[in-house]
C-alpha cells in the first residue's frame, strides 16, 4: 500500500497532466514498482465508484431482493474494473508496434491515477442518481457535462504523456476510448446487464 504522500504526489502529477502540463510526469513513480503500485488507484477510486454502482444497482436490480441488488453491484464492479484494466493489457500488446512502447509505462501510470480523479469527478452525478429519479433532467445534464469534462481532461493527459504531438496523442486516446467501450459493452452483455440510457454512466 502506498503512503499518503506518495498517493498525493501521484494524484497531483496526474492532475497536472490532465491540465496538459507534461511536467506532471516528474511527480509520478515510473519505476517497475511505480507501475504496479499505480493500480492502487483503483482502491482510491473505489468509494466514488461504489456510489455509482449502488445507484445503478438500485435502479435495475430486483427492488424486492437485497441479494439481487448485491449481485448486480458485483457485476457492475466487474464491468468497470474490466473496462479500466483490460484496455491497458491490449495496449501492452500493440504499443511496441505502434511506436509508443517507450511511453507505455508512463501512460499506464498516468492513466491509472487520472482514472481515480475522473471517478471522483463523476461523484456528483452518482450522488444525484441516488436521490433523484433517473429521468430527472438535472441528473442527466450533470452527467453529460461531467462526462464531457472527463473526456477533455483524459485527452489532454494522453497528449501530455505520449509527447508525440496531437495527432499521435489523439490516436492513442481514441483507440483506448474505443477499447474501453468495447470491453464495457462486451462485459455487460456477458454478465446480462441492461442499463437504460438514462441510467448509464
Amino acid at each position: 500500500m502506498l503512503s499518503a504522500d506518495e498517493t498525493y504526489a501521484s494524484l497531483a502529477g496526474a492532475w497536472r497532466l490532465m491540465l496538459g502540463k507534461a511536467d506532471g510526469l516528474r511527480l509520478l513513480d515510473l519505476s517497475a514498482d511505480g507501475f504496479w503500485n499505480s493500480f492502487f488507484a483503483i482502491v482510491v477510486a473505489a468509494p466514488a465508484l461504489i456510489v455509482g454502482w449502488v445507484g445503478i444497482a438500485n435502479e435495475i436490480g430486483d427492488p424486492n431482493a437485497f441479494a439481487g441488488r448485491f449481485s448486480m453491484l458485483l457485476r457492475l464492479a466487474t464491468v468497470d474494473i474490466g473496462s479500466w484494466v483490460l484496455p491497458l493489457v491490449a495496449l501492452a500488446l500493440i504499443a511496441p508496434r505502434a511506436g509508443i512502447g517507450g511511453r507505455f509505462v508512463h501512460y499506464v501510470v498516468a492513466s491509472n491515477w487520472a482514472s481515480a480523479i475522473i471517478a471522483w469527478l463523476m461523484l456528483p452525478s452518482a450522488l444525484i442518481r441516488l436521490f433523484l429519479p433517473s429521468t430527472d433532467e438535472v441528473s442527466g445534464l450533470v452527467s453529460l457535462l461531467l462526462f464531457a469534462l472527463s473526456i477533455v481532461l483524459t485527452w489532454r493527459m494522453t497528449n501530455a504523456v505520449i509527447g508525440r504531438g496531437a495527432a499521435v496523442g489523439t490516436a492513442v486516446f481514441a483507440g483506448m476510448f474505443v477499447a474501453s467501450l468495447a470491453v464495457l459493452f462486451g462485459l455487460q452483455a456477458l454478465l446480462g446487464i441492461t442499463i437504460p440510457t438514462e441510467a448509464g454512466t
